[in-house]
């Protein structure tokens, strides 16, 4: 796959998960979709309050990073992995970054 599309892939596909999150229910919690191209950062939140408590609620974050799909956090049902590899990214191009460097050898993504 073309690595000048990533931006637009991951955008896409976040909008997508976004979409299946939105709950109009819940009128004080919102999910929100953060895309900041220039510095390579995508993030799916939950923001808002319950009668209780604040809820600030990070499920999904992704970095382009050195031409890689980056994955700090990952909460969703079916895993942005899925979603990466369904649209032909390359296993060399996902790094499991919420697994620590000493483990990611021993997966089939890159290391870094």
């Amino acid at each position: 796959m073309d690595r000048t599309k990533y931006a637009t892939l991951i955008s896409d596909i976040l909008y997508r998960i976004s979409e299946s999150y939105i709950d109009p229910t819940r009128e004080d919690v919102q999910t929100e979709l953060v895309i900041d191209n220039k510095h390579g950062n995508y993030m799916l939140l939950d923001i808002g309050w319950t009668p209780d408590e604040r809820v600030r609620r990070q499920f999904v974050y992704v970095r382009l990073k050195n031409d890689k799909f980056w994955i700090e956090e990952d909460w969703t049902e079916d895993g942005i992995v899925t979603y990466l590899e369904a649209a032909g990214v390359p296993k060399e191009d996902i790094v499991l970054a919420f697994n620590p460097p000493e483990l990611r050898p021993y997966t089939s993504y890159a290391v870094a």
